[in-house]
């Protein structure tokens, strides 16, 4: 059997690894990167861009449709699922290459194939035929498709979105299970390039959106486009001839049988740490057995190992990922000198049409933080002048801010531009900045954003701001 001994070890090679492994090399030459699967990120694979491809494909369709609102006429509109799918990969393989060049880059010395297990806090073992000695590890296996039993009845007629991009044409039907961020994604997007959908929740959940009156708007508008139950009555899931089969009872027609020619399953994702023989790292574990973690640090406990990305099952976000890779390899490089790293105000978007944005505390997080000493601010796109220009004047914005100081504390969107105003408004939660000193910034006419000063507005006029206030509100926890 050969052996090695390094200074770090690195298992994973997605984003959060190669984060890693370049912070590691800051601080030592004698490193391995071990891969399990194939090289390329989860994002450019299977994730971020190929939905994406997907996505811009459906807009495309979806404005030519709609185009008669402006009084433009289009005729002899034609959906080529298999050019769409074509593009889908082509591009998608262009992405995977420029990180393949990436890890091209790397020395051949410091890659290692194989699947690795830890032996101790210190030894891992990879296919049986190299033990490497690490002073330090990091974690970063990234995750994998979560697939509910129930959900197997469906054969070889059950799909996850990696199979979904190695289609070569468009399904005609697509039963989807899961109303979360890729769910609705890809849902959407199927049903704007002609494939008949139906979306099935458990629980009531539509994406990340926590706020109620959010949530109501987006299920609303998401209904006008195909069916979407997130709560739903499923009672059987069965492999037929023709697809799958899938039995559900509606409150409004009781119970039927719809047909679909596949099942795709947005059931979540689960951590890949399950085959790490993790009981042998010395580490703590959650219920879930994913090691407990700091995550200013990203160490596990006071070991010198250390989980990053989707691996840690916290915030499964690319830029997340990139951020803790950095942090967690800059600290097992420089170990025992650990250091808390920037870990920036949470952001996420969801690029359906209407977008979503979260930013900042959700709601339930402003309520336990502030208890009864906040407000809420709100706009709808219904009659905001730009939206309303582009056709786009559907969804809801609303804004959290802290009584006494005036803090911005954060937002959840659904509407245009989501993914733009998403930044502004994480960029002024980061800095602290206030609703007024956010109220002072400028505003064009006319933009979407002017919805943005609306909402705040309408935050400024519920909020009591001055020291009497943050006095009487100091048993909530106001902010520094």
């Amino acid at each position: 059997m050969d052996k090695r001994k390094v200074d770090v070890a690195i298992i994973g090679s997605g984003t959060a690894g190669m984060g890693a492994y370049r912070a590691a090399r800051d601080h030592t030459d004698n490193v391995v990167m071990i891969e399990g699967g194939h090289y390329g990120t989860t994002c450019a694979r299977v994730g971020c861009m190929p939905s994406k491809l997907l996505i811009a494909a459906a807009e495309a369709a979806h404005d030519v449709q709609a185009a008669e609102l402006f009084g433009v006429h289009a005729t002899g509109v034609r959906i080529d699922g298999k050019a769409v799918m074509e593009r889908v990969k082509r591009e998608r393989d262009r992405f995977v290459g420029f990180v393949l060049e990436s890890v091209a880059g790397f020395p051949d010395a410091h890659k290692v194939q194989g699947s690795a297990r830890f032996l101790d806090a210190h030894r891992l073992m990879v296919d049986k035929s190299l033990e490497i000695e690490a002073d330090r590890i990091v974690i970063a296996t990234g995750s994998r498709p979560h697939l509910p039993s129930f959900l197997k009845a469906a054969g070889d007629r059950l799909m996850v979105n990696d199979d979904l991009f190695e289609l070569d044409d468009l399904p005609t039907s697509v039963a989807v299970f899961g109303p979360g961020v890729i769910g609705l994604e890809l849902g959407q997007a199927l049903s704007r390039l002609g494939v008949r959908v139906r979306m099935f929740g458990v629980g009531g959940a539509v994406g990340p959106i926590r706020d109620d009156s959010i949530r109501a708007c987006a299920l609303k508008i998401f209904n006008e486009e195909f069916p979407l139950n997130p709560d739903a009555d499923v009672k059987q899931i069965e492999r037929t001839d023709a697809g799958v089969s899938v039995t559900f009872r509606d409150s409004a027609v009781g119970e039927q049988t719809e047909h679909f020619e596949y099942l795709l399953a947005t059931t979540g994702r689960r951590p890949n740490v399950d085959q790490l023989d993790l009981q042998n790292a010395d580490v703590q574990l959650d219920d879930s057995g994913v090691p407990l973690f700091d995550p200013y640090t990203l160490q596990c406990g006071n070991r010198s190992v250390f989980i990053a990305g989707d691996a840690n099952n916290d915030l499964p976000l690319l830029h997340e990922a990139a951020d803790e890779g950095r942090i967690a390899g800059g600290n097992a490089g420089r170990y025992p000198d650990v250091r808390a790293g920037l870990r920036r105000t949470a952001l996420s978007v969801v690029f359906t049409h209407p977008q979503i944005a979260t930013v900042g505390l959700t709601i339930e997080q402003v309520e336990a933080r502030c208890k009864a000493c906040y407000a809420v601010g709100e706009v709808s796109f219904k009659g905001q002048g730009r939206s309303r220009v582009i056709g786009q004047n559907k969804g809801l914005l609303r804004v959290y801010g802290e009584q006494g100081t005036g803090l911005f504390l954060g937002a959840e969107m659904f509407g245009p531009a989501a993914e733009h105003i998403g930044h502004l408004l994480a960029w002024s939660a980061q800095k602290r900045m206030t609703v007024s000193e956010m109220l002072d910034m400028p505003f064009y006419h006319p933009v979407i954003e002017e919805g943005v000063r609306t909402a705040l507005r309408d935050l400024n006029h519920k909020l009591h701001i001055g020291p009497e206030m943050i006095e009487r509100c100091m048993d909530c926890g106001p902010g520094a």
